[in-house]
């Protein structure tokens, strides 16, 4: 076996200790392969919960309507009775009452269902709302990311610091985002 020559084994310990520089920088990439990670799960998670509150929004309102119409054809049918001429005048006051009675909590009932749907319709504009910050900072730490990497292929930690300024920008926007109430 051969020895190394002294030229061989100073560019050995010099590849060594630029392996040695780079080490905080591929931490550094690490921990933003992770955020960038989380921040996606983050992300649809929150527009999963939006789409989920939109349909239930949408089913109330849905209830809503048909609640609406049957109210209207109910008190399109007591208007009737009461222009008609009836044979049996008791159970014609006797069926106008109790579509008196199920007009008056029918309007309850549509506004019920109308506070129900518009909670769920600002629950919808919230996470879409703090969907958005998630793609955003998803997005920023991406950039961090691959600037960051940069750093390896030119040697230059200038690009190392850039990649910190768009990781914390990310953080920032994710801070927001759960911020948002």
């Amino acid at each position: 076996m051969e020895g190394y020559e002294p030229d061989e084994l100073k560019e050995h310990a010099e590849k060594g200790s630029e392996n040695q520089a780079m080490r905080p920088v591929a931490f550094t990439m690490s921990v933003l392969a992770v955020l960038v990670a989380v921040t996606t799960v983050l992300g649809h998670r929150t527009h999963t919960e939006a789409i989920l509150n939109q349909s239930k929004a949408s089913d109330i309102w849905n209830e809503y309507q048909a609640r609406h119409i049957r109210a209207h054809d109910t008190e399109l049918a007591s208007s009737l009775l009461s222009a008609l001429t009836v044979g049996d005048k008791a159970a014609a006051a006797k069926s106008q009452q109790k579509w008196s009675d199920s007009l008056a909590k029918s309007a309850q009932d549509l506004k019920d269902a109308q506070e129900q749907a518009r909670a769920f319709d600002e629950k919808v504009d919230l996470a879409e709302h703090r969907a958005n910050y998630y793609d955003f900072a998803e997005a920023l730490f991406e950039i961090g990311l691959v600037i960051t990497s940069v750093t390896l292929l030119t040697q230059s930690r200038i690009y190392w610091y850039f990649g910190f300024v768009f990781a914390a920008a990310g953080i920032v926007s994710i801070s927001l985002a759960l911020l948002l109430k």
